[in-house]
């Protein structure tokens, strides 16, 4: 399987906000929910510019070990991230994508005669 479409989105995550492996498994539609989005950010490759420290566990909790722990957390307080121990106050920094837009067919409308 390809985690491009993770890596992808996961690019959409603005400074400053953080979405939970829920949320982004939920998001994608990803077969076996959080475990696999945790999976998919495990597997981040370095140097693409993909923000792997904007998603966290449930309630907002840093998941991973140290050292990335404190790396995680120091890149999110370098964003503006308000957070509490290896907590992140998800009701200030959570995003939520915009909804898709429904795109207007250029086609003119067919009109109905009475």
């Amino acid at each position: 399987m390809s985690w491009d479409p993770v890596y992808r989105y996961v690019q959409r995550i603005p400074r400053g906000r953080v979405l939970t492996y829920g949320s982004l498994a939920k998001a994608l539609r990803l077969p076996g929910g959080a475990r696999t989005a945790g999976r998919a950010m495990a597997a981040t490759p370095s140097g693409k510019g993909i923000p792997w420290h904007r998603v966290l566990g449930e309630r907002g909790k840093v998941l991973i070990r140290e050292p990335y722990a404190s790396l995680q957390r120091k890149l999110l307080e370098s964003e503006g991230v308000t957070m509490v121990g290896f907590r992140v106050d998800l009701k200030r920094h959570l995003w939520k994508p915009p909804r898709k837009i429904a795109v207007k067919s250029k086609a003119p409308r067919k009109r109905i005669q009475k």
